[in-house]
């Protein structure tokens, strides 16, 4: 089994912010303690081991599981280098071309300073050498990651893992067949804002 989640709701999200290393929101500390629950539900009574980015609202969302957990620097969010800390109205008035560009071709565009979701996907390298060895792990990170996680995961061309819908304060339960990959998703009862933006506007 293998369980990726994103982080609860952090005080960026509710402010429409990308990047930063903010709380969270007090949704995201319901969703918090709620956790260890949907695990449950969705693990049973197996030990899993619990990987976190280094950014505070993961290691905020995983501190309530009684598992081991390891922090990866290679779960980190997608640098978004000069926007970092920018609500998307911000980067397209402030960077307009940068914002169409980006448009135009989410995976491959590399925010200024930053990253693309390609960087991201050759930063994984590791993370998903050590996930194919590993039996029973929840990893607890963020969007972008997320997706290029689930993509790999689910075999899905990673040029399509911009615009796969990941929400908040959702566990994804995703077990390998033989052919195939079983998905459950446990969805906590706690409201959380979208981060998901279509692709027409992403």
């Amino acid at each position: 089994m293998k369980a990726p989640v994103q982080h609860g709701e952090s005080e960026y999200n509710l402010s429409g912010k990308i990047g930063g290393d903010a709380n969270l929101s007090p949704r995201g500390q319901q969703y918090a303690r709620q956790l260890p629950d949907l695990v449950a539900m969705s693990a049973g009574s197996r030990k899993l081991t619990v990987w976190t980015s280094t950014l505070k609202r993961t290691i905020q969302t995983a501190r309530f599981l009684p598992f081991e957990k390891l922090e990866w620097k290679a779960l980190d969010e997608l640098d978004s280098g000069v926007c970092d800390g920018l609500t998307y109205g911000q980067i397209e008035e402030r960077y307009p071309a940068d914002f169409a560009a980006r448009d135009d071709d989410k995976y491959n565009y590399r925010y200024l300073g930053g990253e693309s979701y390609r960087d991201v996907v050759i930063r994984l390298e590791p993370i998903i050498m050590e996930l194919e060895r590993s039996e029973d792990i929840l990893i607890v990170t963020h969007q972008a990651v997320l997706r290029c996680i689930y993509a790999y995961l689910k075999n899905v061309a990673q040029d399509q893992s911009p615009w796969m819908e990941v929400p908040l304060h959702t566990l994804i339960k995703l077990t390998p067949r033989a052919y195939n990959t079983d998905e459950e998703r446990f969805k906590a009862n706690i409201p959380a804002v979208s981060t998901w933006r279509g692709e027409t506007s992403t």
